[in-house]
């Protein structure tokens, strides 16, 4: 393309020829692909500074009634995109200015392109990252009932999958449950980072316009501003952080999901998850493939590379767009990712079934309790640890552990009793495991109520803003 067309933004001043083709397909249609994941962002970006200008009278009366006017109409109309006009802020303003002529001109007052697209990237952000908190929580909160309800079923325990020590089914439950409740916490302190406006920054550090950065973020129902004007437009740490957790979190349910694709094998048959989440072999008619679990595993692994990649793009000089180009389809489509990753292990944890008579079967035939009788040989008689802990070796490797033969009371050869002496705080005897499953009940209990109150809250500021913009496009804004 010789000639830039009509309504390509530097047209007849600084750009003077394009866009080139190649420059079109690799870049602009790049940048257009996640239109549908800002666009609405971007209408209540433009709402949002017209307003701000206009309550200051930066705006002629007609001109702001004009542009709230269109700038409505374009918030409920899917843009039609074209790469021949760049990004989709040129599309808008070119939209704009065919329908109000030069009144559109105003919507870029004290402000350059890039502003809308951060403001409408975090708007989007936001949003995924409430879904992804209550997916997490909701994961804990599958945990925290399954540990609930097999607080007292007897388990092995298992290290590199070899029979460890006598457990409960609900302890190991619970090792899943807490990690998952400090996924909350990251992915809160990362909505935290997301809920700071970048607006009213100006190009760098402010315009001459009458900006009011407070007012736009309570527009936009920001919690808070973004201190530094330069930094508030190109940080992206939070970025990083955002898409690292979303790994961490799905990383843990991937864990969880390892141990149940190993426990639910005909070998070990311990647990069992729910048919609905498996599906059958097409070839061989015996098997019952727990699908989800391959699911849960592939899709954790797919996080970790992405979140490499989004490091990698974060690597350049300040002041640049290529991080953010790749990054905004890259990190909304990795929290999407893991919130459905998340809701599936949720779904998973709600349907495990434990095979108490087999577990029970394990830990007896797994010596599980040698290191219980080799304790209590050391305790009853004031033997070194390390020699009681050969005598019980030996006794294990001629097959049979036998009270008597050891000098020891038969109790130390009983699962219930080795059980009720795990009393140190987060042990699996009944009184710190009803300790523990309380203290995660609450955790859940809050961390859904803040993803309630959380949506709720950002609704409203939307409704708000939306009713005020139709008030000014009625009557000059007040």
């Amino acid at each position: 393309m010789t000639e830039p067309p009509e309504g390509y933004l530097g047209a007849g001043a600084r750009i003077r020829r394009g866009p080139a083709p190649e420059l079109v397909e690799a870049g602009y249609q790049l940048e257009l692909a996640d239109a549908p994941l800002l666009q609405r962002g971007f209408g209540l970006a433009d709402l949002a500074h017209a307003i701000v200008l206009g309550e200051r009278g930066a705006i002629p009366a007609a001109d702001l009634r004009a542009l709230l006017g269109a700038l409505l109409d374009l918030l409920e109309e899917d843009v039609a995109v074209d790469g021949a006009y760049g990004d989709l802020a040129n599309l808008r303003e070119r939209l704009l200015t065919q329908r109000i002529g030069s009144a559109a001109g105003w919507l870029n007052a004290g402000r350059p392109r890039r502003e809308a697209g951060r403001i409408a990237f975090r708007l989007a952000l936001r949003s995924r990252v409430v879904e992804l908190v209550a997916a997490v929580a909701r994961f804990a909160d599958g945990l925290v009932a399954l540990a609930a309800r097999e607080r007292d079923t007897l388990f092995p325990d298992y290290t590199y999958a070899q029979v460890a020590q006598p457990t409960t089914a609900g302890h190991w439950s619970l090792s899943f449950a807490y990690p998952a409740l400090r996924d909350v916490e990251r992915l809160r302190r990362d909505f935290a980072w997301v809920d700071r406006s970048p607006g009213g920054a100006g190009g760098v550090n402010g315009s001459r316009f009458p900006l009011d950065r407070a007012r736009v973020a309570e527009l936009l129902g920001f919690a808070e501003v973004a201190t530094h004007t330069r930094d508030a437009i190109w940080q992206t740490d939070g970025l990083c952080d955002l898409v690292s957790h979303a790994a961490i979190a799905a990383t843990g349910a991937s864990r969880f999901a390892e141990d149940l694709e190993l426990y639910c094998t005909d070998e070990f048959g311990l647990l069992r998850i729910g048919d609905e989440l498996c599906r059958a072999s097409a070839l061989m008619p015996q098997k019952r493939n727990p699908y989800a679990l391959a699911v849960l595993r592939g899709g954790a692994g797919t996080l970790i590379g992405r979140s490499a990649g989004v490091l990698a793009t974060q690597r350049t000089p300040s002041g640049r767009t290529d991080n953010l180009l790749y990054a905004y389809g890259e990190v909304s489509g990795a929290v999407e990712l893991a919130a459905r990753l998340l809701r599936l292990a949720a779904a998973c944890a709600g349907s495990v079934t434990v095979d108490a008579r087999r577990a029970a079967q394990r830990v007896r035939d797994g010596f599980a309790l040698a290191t219980d009788v080799a304790e209590a040989i050391s305790l009853s008689t004031g033997r070194d640890y390390r020699s009681a802990y050969d005598a019980v070796g030996r006794a294990v490797a001629e097959g049979r552990l036998d009270a008597v033969a050891l000098g020891i009371d038969a109790s130390a050869l009983d699962p219930a009793a080795a059980l009720a002496a795990r009393t140190v705080p987060g042990g699996a005897a009944p009184e710190p495991m009803d300790a523990m499953i309380g203290e995660c009940r609450a955790a859940v209990t809050e961390a859904l109520r803040w993803t309630e109150v959380t949506r709720a809250a950002r609704g409203r500021a939307e409704d708000q803003l939306v009713e005020l913009a139709r008030s000014g496009s009625r009557s000059s804004v007040s």
